[in-house]
């Protein structure tokens, strides 16, 4: 009986001896979540998803540089071949009007650029620009823009520039970029090669117009720029037709072939006059509208017409094309 309480006393005792360990305990419990408050308070914010993992120095614009494109392109064989064969062009021409005599000779009386060739330089120039729009001047255009991609993808190295990493946008802009380079130069290559060689064989006389007249020195050089500008600018139509075409076959010829067919194709429907002013709507209908700019006076209508026409198609083309692209799969 006396242990009774004395137990009762001493659980008492345990009790009111334990009450303030637990308290102790609940303010070491208090004082931590408070710290934890405050840290969580004052630390960094909320964890945000990490974003995608790239490479140090990475920069998707500075991939596949113009430079280097360029470079690749310009040591193809393909490219000397096609320089080479615009750069004898002037050369031929002047063997022929040797070996055939002068073409005023002959007693035409239609009067045309091939009669005035050979009366001076810029005359010269101008007729090897003729006779090379319609057909010689789109293989050029053609090839570099249909030979691009496609035959990167021949080669199997598409899906490695795409893993350099090398955006498609990117890749794509940049071997446009360099084909509408080299289509210019191409188109620049053969008047400068022969307005030199025509000067040196037939002299510097200004520009004698078919119509009559001639043009001083300086007005036919302004005269000439603006025709070879719009060359380039209404063989857009086959640069895009070439450059749609290379993202949609595997097959450079394919894509050369077509655009060159396609466009022989725009030929022979601008010459079937039942089409009436639906012909209008072909790029063909235009490209020889720089015939306005070796008149005596200047006329730009025709050729601005001609000119919004081509822009527009290849506008559409090139977006076609950037298109396809974006979802094209390389690894097949």
């Amino acid at each position: 009986m006396n242990g009774a309480p004395g137990g009762a006393a001493n659980d008492a005792a345990g009790g009111g001896t334990g009450a303030p360990g637990t308290a102790s305990a609940g303010a070491a419990t208090a004082t931590a979540a408070t710290g934890t408050a405050t840290a969580t308070a004052t630390g960094p914010g909320p964890e945000r998803a990490p974003g995608p993992a790239t490479a140090p120095g990475y920069r998707p614009r500075h991939t596949l540089p113009f430079r280097v494109e360029a470079v690749r392109q310009l040591r193809r064989r393909r490219t000397l071949v096609i320089y080479g064969i615009l750069a004898a062009l002037p050369f031929i021409l002047i063997a022929a009007f040797a070996i055939g005599g002068d073409p005023d000779e002959r007693g035409s009386s239609r009067v045309s650029l091939i009669d005035t060739a050979t009366a001076s330089g810029p005359s010269f120039a101008l007729a090897c620009v003729f006779v090379s729009a319609g057909f010689l001047l789109v293989v050029p255009v053609a090839l570099f823009a249909g030979d691009t991609v496609a035959s990167e993808a021949s080669w199997s190295s598409l899906r490695y520039l795409l893993a350099s990493p090398v955006p498609r946008s990117r890749l794509l802009f940049s071997k446009l970029l360099v084909a509408l380079v080299f289509s210019a130069a191409a188109m620049v290559l053969l008047p400068v090669v022969g307005l030199v060689a025509g000067t040196v064989a037939y002299g510097w006389d200004g520009l004698h117009l078919p119509t009559g007249g001639s043009l001083d020195g300086g007005t036919a050089l302004t005269r000439l720029a603006i025709v070879v500008a719009y060359v380039f600018v209404s063989q857009l139509v086959t640069a895009g037709l070439a450059f749609w075409l290379s993202t949609v076959t595997d097959a450079p010829l394919g894509a050369v072939g077509g655009a060159v067919g396609l466009t022989i194709v725009g030929n022979v429907l601008d010459a079937v006059t039942a089409l009436g002013d639906w012909r209008q709507f072909l790029p063909a209908h235009w490209q020889f509208a720089w015939a306005d700019a070796i008149q005596p006076q200047l006329e730009w209508g025709a050729m601005a017409r001609g000119a919004a026409v081509s822009v527009t198609y290849a506008v559409v083309l090139f977006a076609l094309a950037f298109r396809h692209f974006r979802t094209k799969d390389v690894v097949s």
